[in-house]
């Protein structure tokens, strides 16, 4: 029997930031999020697969919108139940008064807060729509050693 490559688990490897070619070395510069200034520093090439990450030019842009929209609702999928939203003068929990501000804000604080990771993310997923498992014709990602290029 031919031994099948072991294909690590894409949505593991993208919310762990590795390449979407070999899924084994990370694609960021820094692990972290911090320092914010060098957050969204990406190396030139994988060090493992040696494909070229950044090559393409929109970054995800837009993907970033649609995950950040995503996040406004389900912050009222939580919201809405247990405070209600409400535009008017009228009492109830947490005053009442216009509930929808207090929700707005809360939403906005929880998506700034989000908003390095969200960035890093929406790199992420436009990467590994464009780029497949192995994709790389430099090295053969079949095999866990360090293969020649071809």
């Amino acid at each position: 029997m031919p031994s099948e490559v072991n294909k690590p688990f894409a949505l593991t490897a993208m919310f762990t930031m590795k390449c979407p070619s070999c899924r084994k070395s990370s694609v960021f510069v820094n692990r972290s999020i911090f320092p914010l200034d060098k957050c969204l520093a990406m190396k030139e090439e994988c060090e493992v697969c040696g494909e070229i990450l950044k090559s393409e030019k929109n970054n995800g842009g837009g993907i970033n919108y649609a995950l950040t929209m995503i996040l406004f609702f389900l912050n009222l999928l939580w919201y809405w139940p247990v405070f209600g939203l409400s535009y008017k003068d009228e009492p109830g929990v947490l005053g009442g008064a216009n509930s929808i501000f207090y929700y707005l804000g809360i939403s906005t604080g929880i998506v700034l807060l989000a908003q390095p990771y969200l960035m890093r993310l929406s790199r992420m997923i436009y990467l590994y729509l464009y780029i497949g498992f192995g994709h790389s014709k430099r090295v053969d990602t079949t095999s866990d050693s360090s293969a020649g290029k071809v």
